[in-house]
């Protein structure tokens, strides 16, 4: 039986599930939630390894699975880790998938040496985890270049703390771009509307963003928010908010 995934749920509507990034939970999209339940049912869900989920140790496609199994037929909203489960499942389970929204989300790393790189990198940074303790991990984790721009009071520390050396550690090996398969030649399978977001001061993403768009085509359409870098929920809530829900206004 596929396993369900633990979700906070708030407002009534058209149903929106948010899939948090790596170290996050269910709790850690600040204020967006609330900005979008005004006109939609939210399912904020705990990824596998994460939360009250920590005890799910899947692969990506099995997690997928288990997202399609917990939110249902909905629009989908993914960030960076969450954004790669949304992707495989519209591959998987296209007829859940009524519309996508892809935050700072890779389709994976094509060259197989860069590939191996990063799984050993990830492997490593579990080791790191379970050596040192969620505590002390988040602080390096969000000390990196790539949250340069994320304010700390913005960063969601604090729900960040919920989580385990355990998950955390097996989502990196079961579930990090190193294990991931590269998703770029499907891409022109999603029939699905897609809105591809990136922050204007994460470069290396807003490029990976419009080449998406580009290989996806006529159903994609990109969004590149100003003032945000990579964590565009946490840095720029309302304009994400009203990006998603104006996207989604032209879809009806």
């Amino acid at each position: 039986m596929t396993p369900r995934l633990h979700a906070l749920r708030t407002g009534q509507g058209p149903r929106l599930v948010l899939v948090h990034g790596f170290t996050q939970n269910a709790r850690c999209w600040g204020p967006l939630p609330a900005l979008l339940a005004g006109h939609h049912e939210v399912l904020a869900v705990d990824a596998p390894g994460h939360g009250s989920s920590s005890g799910l140790a899947l692969g990506l496609w099995d997690a997928a699975a288990a997202l399609g199994g917990t939110g249902g037929a909905a629009t989908y909203v993914g960030y960076s880790m969450g954004g790669r489960l949304c992707l495989h499942l519209a591959l998987a389970r296209p007829e859940l998938v009524r519309a996508l929204v892809l935050i700072s989300t890779s389709p994976g790393i094509e060259d197989p040496h860069q590939r191996a790189r990063r799984r050993a990198e990830d492997l490593a940074l579990a080791e790191r985890l379970e050596a040192v303790g969620v505590a002390a991990f988040i602080d390096e984790w969000l000390a990196t270049p790539l949250f340069a721009t994320l304010p700390r009071a913005s960063a969601a520390r604090d729900e960040r703390l919920a989580n385990t050396p355990t998950g955390l550690a097996s989502s990196l090996r079961l579930a990090g771009t190193g294990v991931q398969e590269p998703l770029w030649p499907r891409l022109a399978e999603l029939r699905m509307p897609v809105l591809v977001v990136a922050g204007e001061r994460d470069p290396a993403y807003t490029a990976v963003a419009r080449r998406t768009v580009a290989a996806i085509g006529a159903d994609a359409t990109l969004e590149v928010v100003a003032g945000a870098g990579h964590a565009v929920p946490l840095e720029q809530p309302e304009t994400l908010a009203e990006r998603i829900l104006a996207w989604l206004a032209t879809l009806r």
